[in-house]
This record gives C-alpha cells, sequence and structure tokens, in this order.
C-alpha cells in the first residue's frame, strides 16, 4: 500500500482516482509520495520513504529539484492543466488595462449615499475612459501552453498578435494560429507591441528579464502583464517606468510591497490557476502520474531527472 501526503488542499476529484493500491496518510513521515501546490519545500525534511512528488500546477520553484534529483526522487508538474484558467484571467486583464474599470467601480463605491448617483455618473465617467484592445497589437513572450491560448484568444477579439519564443520551431509556431507573427527578437517585440504578457518559466535565465533595458526598448504607453512569475520583472525598473508614464498599466498576479506601492500597478492576489476546474484538473494529472511512476516506474511530465 503506497501513502500519499498532500502539503496543500487537492482537489477531491483529483484523490477520488487513487485505487485500492494507494491511501492517503496525515503524516510526511511515511510517505512515498508527495501532492503538493504552492508549499515552499525547500527548508522541510523530507523522509526515506519519499519515493517521488507531484506539483498540481506548472511552477516548481517552491520544490528542491536538484536535492530530489540527487536522491533519485522525480518530480512531476501538470503543464497545461491550468492554462485556460491563467488565459481566461490574461484577457481579463488586458480589459482592465485598456479601461480604468477598477477606478470606475470604486468611484460607485465612494459615492453609493448619493441619491443622485446615475446622473453624477455622467459626469465622472470621462475620467475613466479607455481604449479598445481591437486593432491592437499584443506581443506575447513564450508560445507554451498558456502563451498559445492567448494569441488564439486575442486573434478572436481583434487583436493582431507578434509572438517570441526561441524555442519554439517555425512549424510549431505556425499550428497556433496562420496569422500569429512570431520574431526571434525580442526587440522588434517590444517596439510594435501596444500591449504585452509574458508566458515563461521562473530560470536563473529568465530573472529580472523584463528590466530597465527592455522597458526603455516599449512603446511609451505600453500596457506590462505579467501572470508568469514575480521575479521574471525587476520591480525597481518598473516602478520607474510607471512613474515616468513609459509604462501606462502594469497588471501583475504576484502582490509584494514594492508592486503595491507602484503607481498604476494593478495587483491580483495570485488567482491565475484559481478555478475549480484548474484545481480539478491539476490534481488529476499529479495523481495520474504519482499512480503511473509508482506501478509501472512512467515518469511523466518529469522536471529534475
Amino acid at each position: 500500500m503506497y501513502k500519499v501526503h498532500c502539503l496543500n488542499n487537492i482537489s477531491p476529484v483529483g484523490l477520488a482516482l487513487l485505487d485500492d493500491d494507494f491511501e492517503l496518510t496525515e503524516s510526511l513521515d511515511e510517505a512515498d509520495a508527495i501532492l503538493v501546490r504552492s508549499a515552499n519545500m525547500h527548508e522541510m525534511e523530507l523522509p526515506e520513504s519519499l519515493k517521488c512528488v507531484a506539483r498540481a500546477g506548472a511552477g516548481v520553484n517552491n520544490i528542491p529539484l536538484e536535492a530530489l534529483a540527487e536522491r533519485g526522487i522525480p518530480v512531476f508538474n501538470t503543464p497545461g492543466a491550468n492554462a485556460n484558467a491563467v488565459k481566461e484571467l490574461v484577457l481579463a486583464a488586458l480589459l482592465l488595462a485598456s479601461r480604468d474599470i477598477v477606478g470606475g467601480v470604486a468611484w460607485c463605491r465612494a459615492n453609493a449615499e448619493d441619491e443622485a448617483i446615475g446622473k453624477a455618473a455622467e459626469k465622472a465617467k470621462k475620467q475613466f475612459a479607455g481604449g479598445e484592445i481591437m486593432g491592437k497589437t499584443l506581443g506575447v513572450i513564450g508560445l507554451g501552453a498558456i502563451g498559445r491560448l492567448v494569441v488564439q484568444a486575442a486573434e478572436a477579439l481583434g487583436m493582431d498578435v507578434i509572438g517570441y519564443d526561441p524555442g519554439l520551431p517555425a512549424d510549431a509556431a505556425a499550428q497556433i494560429s496562420p496569422t500569429l507573427q512570431v520574431t526571434e527578437d525580442l526587440g522588434e517585440l517590444y517596439g510594435a507591441s501596444d500591449f504585452i504578457t509574458i508566458h515563461v518559466p521562473a530560470l536563473p535565465s529568465t530573472k529580472g528579464m523584463i528590466g530597465a533595458a527592455a522597458l526603455a526598448a516599449m512603446k511609451d504607453g505600453v500596457a506590462f502583464l505579467n501572470f508568469s512569475r514575480d521575479t521574471l520583472v525587476d520591480d525597481e525598473a518598473m516602478a520607474q517606468a510607471l512613474e515616468q508614464g513609459k509604462v501606462a498599466c502594469y497588471v501583475t498576479d504576484f502582490a509584494n510591497p514594492a508592486v503595491m506601492a507602484m503607481k498604476n500597478a494593478l495587483v491580483i492576489p495570485h488567482l491565475g490557476a484559481s478555478t475549480a476546474e484548474a484545481e480539478d484538473n491539476c490534481a488529476k494529472m499529479a495523481v495520474a502520474e504519482v499512480m503511473d511512476y509508482l506501478k509501472t516506474g512512467t515518469k511523466t511530465h518529469c522536471v529534475n531527472l
């Protein structure tokens, strides 16, 4: 009997797939497998019994990959399982960035006691006016599971899209969309885009990639969206770009003290994959990976071995 320990709440829809060869345990010390979402495992003392770890999500920066690899313990993730949820929030962010919906809602709340609010709103609404996304250019950095869905959805909304992904062959890019413009030059994307969204993993090579030089190469008044990882953006450089108006709006899914102090930053509390459907999908994939490995040795979406 294999024992599975959950470090976070894992969707019951996924856990229900565990068959009679598996049982859940409250004790980490006896776990054969760990299911995790956001819990930080780097400082944990992991048991000798541990045979595999599955992350119910795509990012694995909360897991000590190298240390587990040295012990021969595979780590699995669930790429694509939450892609639609993130894509939908990116679409919402495009609209939030193009029109001052947040400011308008706040005005209505602040004037809730005004019996003539309808009349007052007609005078006030001009301060919240914005633009439309149709006909604008969206730059998509990273054309993986999420990026490709964003491309297709943005084009369906009438946007022109330019994509960048040096690891993607030209024929694979063409399969995303025949009208997608793909560039091998990030500078070209920066200069052409009215909106930019980033969808790349957090790696040493991508840390701070959106820094002063990248921001300077962007169009004046660009809106930048970050639903990947906070470490991709240099907070100091972004704060300065927002203050100067180089970046009109920064929408990020990652709250920290630096972004909370930024002018014209819309900060969301990491809701990208926070839908019931995404949690179910991630849990089902993670459970299947654990079962396949412990029963047959099959490594699906292994990220460290």
